[in-house]
C-alpha cells in the first residue's frame, strides 16, 4: 500500500501544480484587462487634453497613439492567454480525474482489506465459541 500512497501524493501534487497554473493564467488575464482599462482612461485623457479624437489627425498626441498600440497588444495577449487557460483547465480536469481514479482504487482496496480482517476476526470468534461449546459439553 505504500506505493499507492506515494502515487496518491504524486497525483495530488500534479493537480495542485495544474491548479496553480490555471490561477496564474487567470491572474495574468485580469492584470492585462486592468492595464487595458487604465490605458483607455489615459488615452481618453490625452485626447481630451489635446482636443483631438481622430488618431489619423496629423496633430494627434503621440502618447495616445502609443497607448492605443499598447492597449491592442494587451488585448491580443489576453485573448491568447484565454486559449491557454482553456487548455490548462482541460489538463487540470484530466489530472483531477486521474487522482480520483487512484483514490477510488485505494478506497476499494482498503474496504476489501477491512472486510477480510473482519472475516478473520469473525472466524476467530467462531472458533472460540465452538471450543467453548465443546468444553461445556465435556464438562
Amino acid at each position: 500500500m505504500k506505493s499507492r500512497e506515494t502515487l496518491i501524493r504524486l497525483k495530488k501534487f500534479q493537480v495542485d501544480e495544474k491548479r496553480r497554473r490555471v490561477v496564474q493564467i487567470e491572474t495574468m488575464i485580469a492584470d492585462f484587462q486592468r492595464m487595458s482599462v487604465d490605458l483607455e482612461r489615459e488615452i481618453q485623457h490625452e485626447q481630451d487634453r489635446a482636443g483631438i479624437q481622430d488618431p489619423s489627425h496629423f496633430a494627434y498626441p503621440t502618447y495616445a497613439k502609443a497607448a492605443i498600440q499598447r492597449r491592442e497588444n494587451l488585448t491580443r495577449s489576453a485573448d491568447e492567454l484565454r486559449a491557454q487557460l482553456e487548455d490548462a483547465k482541460a489538463v487540470l480536469g484530466e489530472a483531477f480525474e486521474a487522482l480520483k481514479k487512484v483514490e477510488l482504487l485505494d478506497e476499494r482496496d482498503q474496504a476489501r482489506e477491512r472486510a477480510e480482517e473482519s472475516a478473520r476476526e469473525q472466524a476467530d470468534l467462531d472458533s472460540i465459541g465452538l471450543m467453548r461449546s465443546r468444553l461445556g459439553a465435556i464438562a
